[in-house]
């Protein structure tokens, strides 16, 4: 929502410690995406690992892309083997039980 929005802003990343480490897995958008790539840039914080993005998939010439102080993962910071066992698995058991006529899992 707008009132997330640029909430962790170049004031906020300027009270980060030099050795900090800014993490976000939630939305893209509560991080003011410039005022980081400066701050990574100058070095004032030590990196970040970031899996959500203001625009997804993040465009190839993306400075998040070539930053060494940037871990950038394609909003898949869930995925896990026993999660995709399970998902790909239920997935099978639907396909199958709705091709029986008996589908299964069925919301509303």
């Amino acid at each position: 929502s707008d009132r997330s929005r640029g909430l962790v802003d170049a004031e906020a990343l300027n009270w980060m410690k030099p050795g900090a480490y800014l993490i976000n897995s939630s939305r893209g958008p509560i991080i003011d995406q410039a005022a980081l790539i400066e701050t990574l840039l100058q070095r004032r914080i030590a990196g970040a690992a970031l899996d959500v993005f203001d625009i997804e998939p993040l465009p190839a010439d993306h400075p998040f892309r070539t930053l060494d102080n940037v871990l950038a993962t394609p909003h898949i910071g869930y995925v896990t083997e026993n999660n995709y066992r399970t998902f790909y698995g239920q997935m099978i058991e639907d396909i199958q039980a709705w091709h029986a006529g008996s589908p299964i899992r069925v919301f509303g």
